[in-house]
């Protein structure tokens, strides 16, 4: 095996392993505050995207319209998001957050960065610097792959 087809191999595996670990983390330290992970990158797309139409969410979720609207319907009736006349359109509805909904993303947010410190206070600023610039890359990839 080539150089560069075991360098693929190691960015899978490592990758695969950080967005698992992730995961379960986020499960454990968004669910605490009665949502989903999916109802919580939901609140995240909207606080980053501003009021958007549910297929426009959806397509930023990467998740199918139905999907995303039972993540949605959810969050209605928790009361973190609500349904507005779209300015552009005044026969479509757009979806936006709540002052609860912005507050508890708020919450969360925080309490996710803070872990994030936490998890690279021992590692070198040259480092964290350098990794960012590989993952921002790698996004950037995978997006174009994607077509997004």
């Amino acid at each position: 095996m080539d150089t560069k087809l075991k360098r693929a191999e190691a960015l899978y595996e490592t990758v695969n392993q950080l967005i698992r670990v992730h995961q379960f983390r986020d499960r454990e330290s968004i669910c605490c505050h009665n949502v989903s992970v999916a109802q919580c990158y939901a609140l995240e797309t909207l606080v980053k995207r501003g009021p958007l139409r549910l297929k426009a969410l959806a397509e930023e979720m990467c998740l199918d319209k139905s999907t995303t609207s039972r993540v949605v319907d959810a969050l209605l009736r928790k009361g973190y998001v609500q349904k507005t006349l779209d300015p552009h359109d005044q026969r479509a509805v757009q979806l936006s957050l709540t002052n609860e909904g912005q507050a508890l993303y708020a919450t969360i947010r925080k309490s996710l960065i803070a872990e994030e410190a936490s998890m690279i206070a021992d590692i070198p600023d040259d480092v964290v610097d350098a990794a960012l610039a590989l993952l921002n890359k790698l996004t950037v990839a995978a997006r174009a792959r994607l077509g997004a």
